[in-house]
Parts: structure tokens; sequence; C-alpha cells
């Protein structure tokens, strides 16, 4: 080929690339295009006030945007600065603290925990010296849920973390899967031990520093800025607005589990490190490759009963559980992804790591699962080719499941036995019950009318429904209502109170002795 040839080749295929590259940019610029108008469909269809959704791809930010506003009722916009709770996709950024470490030689995923925490200790001492730090992370240490210790009673962590003793276990160490928020709260703890500093000074300064995370806040107590969105649910169909801060703050005791504060503009830095084996701005790792691999590697089974109601629709063959994040197949693929919910805040953060496409969803509705559509549709429209109408699908499901847990309830009311009088006065069932696990409950009678307060933090009204069983509707109205029972003894005196599966015993010298009448 003579020199004019050899250019005219390389002109033409010049020509040919700049072809491809301008229909790929088209191509993407269309499908973000689509996304977008989708995303904001989805927004109306699942009446969510505030939302951010960032999407990026092959290293690049492909949509980062704000959608709605920050807090019903008023004009202030979500924009790609407004910072969301993170909740329980916090727990990624714990188990990736515990990787650095474990890079330094400080400790490894298979220590004893009692190697950090010597006065940490479960119900079974057994377990308590078996227990590993990886263990800390997988959700498999044999404790069911144990929220109320952080959602229901006023503790510091220190005495979160004393009262795990006291708490029976539902199964065999490594013998299955309850999603358990408290350990992550015990990583943290590991993590200070280790590096010498408390979690939240590490995470900001080994994750949210290095990678420019300027407006990451680690603690809602550390939430100053009036750019952040307000949390709301729908109450009796009607949307509205938490007003407390109190609800918000609670979290702030069991950090390591759910406790970050951030914005789209930040999650997108962390969401290309963590997609890209750890690498931060410069090329320079926050992990080194196996231990990053090791955060995505599956570490235990979720049964059918502890995953995600979208399986329904998803239908996986398989569902893990990785350091931080729960695994499934998705038409062929595998998917890293965590949600977080908060009273009246979500978020979810996927990965389709072979497609190097990851998707976060921030919004300002409780349980808006909205969240899953947008990751699964990311996911097609960026990736797999597929128009599916997740959102549709999955508003679908989640309005039948309600629809079922109303029929239960109204079942459960229909069981209700007309004109069945407590057995005492009202002034008998005042007074005093305690647990050394769940606290202290006090009812009062005021105006006719028994109130209760359970710990100083959940209060309501008790309208009574038949025999000794009362209805609690709570003062904090996200929070719906309960059944209160109360038991006596042989004698007719009240004895004991039961709230939420817990029982609380009456202290002798609090209220009035009452005796059922005959």
């Amino acid at each position: 080929m003579n020199v004019f040839f050899l250019w005219a080749a390389l002109f033409a295929g010049s020509g040919i690339a700049q072809s491809v590259s301008a229909q790929s940019s088209k191509s993407t610029t269309d499908a973000v295009a689509r996304y977008d108008a989708y995303v904001q469909q989805a927004v109306r269809d699942w009446r969510v006030p505030g939302l951010t959704v960032t999407v990026v791809k092959d290293g690049r930010v492909l949509l980062k945007k704000g959608y709605g506003v920050r807090e019903l009722g008023k004009p202030d916009p979500v924009n790609t600065q407004t910072l969301f709770a993170i909740a329980s996709t916090t727990k990624a950024m714990t188990a990736a603290c515990l990787g650095m470490l474990v890079d330094e030689g400080k400790l490894h995923w298979d220590d004893p925990v009692s190697n950090y925490l010597p006065d940490f200790q479960l119900y079974d001492a057994a377990v308590t010296r078996e227990l590993r730090v990886r263990d800390l992370l997988i959700h498999n240490t044999g404790v069911g849920n144990a929220d109320f210790l952080w959602t229901t009673l006023q503790l510091t962590p220190d005495e979160i973390l004393r009262r795990m003793r006291l708490i029976r276990p539902v199964y065999s160490l490594r013998a299955g899967f309850i999603y358990q928020n408290i350990m992550y709260l015990a990583a943290g703890k590991v993590i200070e031990k280790a590096a010498g500093m408390p979690w939240e000074t590490f995470v900001r300064r080994r994750i949210f520093e290095p990678l420019g995370m300027r407006r990451t806040r680690a603690l809602f107590r550390e939430v100053t800025d009036e750019n952040r969105a307000k949390p709301h649910v729908i109450s009796n169909d009607t949307l509205r607005i938490v007003g407390s801060r109190a609800e918000e703050a609670s979290v702030d005791a069991i950090g390591p589990a759910g406790s970050v504060w951030s914005c789209a503009d930040d999650l997108a830095i962390w969401m290309q490190c963590m997609l890209d084996t750890a690498r931060v701005v410069g090329g320079k790792p926050l992990l080194k490759p196996a231990t990053w691999a090791e955060l995505f590697r599956p570490q235990t089974l979720v049964p059918a009963s502890q995953f995600y109601p979208t399986q329904q629709l998803t239908q996986p063959s398989w569902t893990t559980y990785g350091l931080g994040w729960f695994q499934q197949d998705y038409r062929g693929h595998r998917v890293n992804f965590h949600t977080g919910s908060l009273t009246g805040m979500i978020a979810l953060h996927g990965q389709l790591p072979d497609q190097k496409l990851a998707v976060y969803v921030q919004g300002n509705l409780d349980h808006a699962e909205l969240r899953h559509a947008l990751m699964f549709r990311a996911f097609d429209d960026f990736a797999l080719g597929s128009s599916r109408d997740w959102s549709a699908e999955f508003r679908k499901l989640y309005d039948d499941l309600h629809q079922s847990a109303r029929m239960t309830d109204q079942r459960t009311s229909n069981l209700r036995v007309a004109d069945a009088k407590p057995s005492l006065p009202l002034t008998a069932y005042t007074g005093t019950y305690t647990d050394p696990l769940y606290g202290r409950v006090d009812v009062t009678l005021q105006d006719s009318t028994l109130q209760i307060s359970i710990n100083n933090v959940l209060t309501g009204k008790l309208t009574h429904w038949h025999f000794n069983t009362f209805r609690l509707v709570y003062d904090q109205f996200w929070n719906g209502h309960d059944s209160v029972g109360f038991s006596l003894n042989a004698e007719g005196s009240l004895v004991r109170l039961s709230w939420a599966g817990a029982e609380f015993t009456r202290t002798p010298e609090a209220g009035t002795k009452g005796v059922a009448e005959r």
C-alpha cells in the first residue's frame, strides 16, 4: 500500500471511529433523557416530595439531579447539594473502614471480637467467645431485631451494647440471617479500639476527606445546613411532615449502622470509588484490591423470608449478603445493593458491577419503594436494554401488600368482643411498669383517659378495646397504633403490662392496686 492509500485508510478509520463515538454519545444522551423523564413520572406516581438520583457508568456521571422539594408546602427545591439521611447505606462505609484497618494489619476479619471489646457480651457465653469481627457485619449472630434499644430507649451507645447480654438468641450462631443494626454499632467500637479514634472521626478522615465529600456528615447532630431534606410519611392517605428532630437524631446512637447524611454531589464520588477497586482521585486506593473484593464476596445466604418483597417480581436465583451489601442475580448479572430506611427517609445504593454501573437514590418519604424501581430501570436503560415498567409493577406489588396489611388489621378488629368491660376501674391500671431490658412504662389517668409514656420517648392515649386489652394510638402519628395488654394475678391485682412483644412488671410502690369486681 502506497503512502496515499495508507493515509486514506487511516483517515477513513478515524472517521468511522468518530462516527461510532458520536452515535454512542447520542445513544447515552437519549438514554439519560428517557430515564430522567421516567424518574419524574415515578416521583409523581409515588407522591414523593423530594428525591435525588445519581447514575455513574464507566467512571462518568451520567445523571445527577434533584427532584421536588425539601419540605412539603415550601418552595425550596432539592438539588445535588441537598443533604439526605443515607441511613443503612452507611453500613458499606463502616465495612470499608474495617477493611482499611485490615490492610494496615491492625485487625483481621476473623479476629475474636473479645480481643477488642472484652466487656461486650451476648446472652450465650459460647457465642460471645466465638463471635468474630466478620460476624458483626453479616447479620448471622443469632440475635434478633433489637432496634427498640435505640428507637424506644434513650440509651448511650455503650448502654445499648451492655443490654445486648439480656437478649435471648432466636437461632444459633451462623445458623441463620436476621437483619441486625446493633452489631454494626459494635463494629464501630472495634474501629475505635483498633484505630484509637471514634468511628465518626475515622470515617470522616479516611473516607469523606480523601474523597472530597465536603458536605457529608457522619452524625445527624452535625447537620446544621438549611439545605437538607425533611422527613415525610403518608398517614391515612395524607402526606405529612414528621416534625420531630428527636426522631431523626435517634439513629446517632448506632451511628456506624446508619447515621450518615450526604448529597448527590458527594455520593457520586463514593459510587465511583466503590465501583473501581476503591480508587480515589489520582488513582490512590482506599483499600487493597483483595480487601475491596472481600467486601463484595458473598458471606452468607439470605433466606427468602428475610429478603425484599421485590423478589416476587425480580425472581432471583440466589440472595446473599456481603460485608455491608445485599446481593442477588438479575438477568444473568450480579447486583450489589443496600437500602436505607429511617422514619420519613429512604436511600438505595445499587451496583451492576460487571457493567461498571451504579445508581444512588435518596428520598424524603417513608419507605418509598420507587427506589427499587429506579435501580432496576437504571440497569435496564444504561446496560441491559429493556423498557420494563418497574415503577408501575412495584407500585402494584406494594399497594397489594398494604391492602393485605389493612385486611389483617380489619380481621383483628373483627375479633373485638363487643361490650366487654375492663376488669378494674381505670385508676387501677395506672402506675409504673419496668423491665431490665425494655425500660419503663408509665400509665396515668388524665381527664378520664389513660395516657402512656414508654421510656419518655413514645407517648399516646389508651382506649379500652375489650377485657384488659387497650388500643394505643401514638402521639407520634407516624407510628400508628398498637395493642397494650394488662395481666392480673390470681388475687385480681395487676402485675404486668405487655406491649409490642415486650412484658413489663408492675412496680409495687406505684399506682393503686385494683381487685376485680365480682
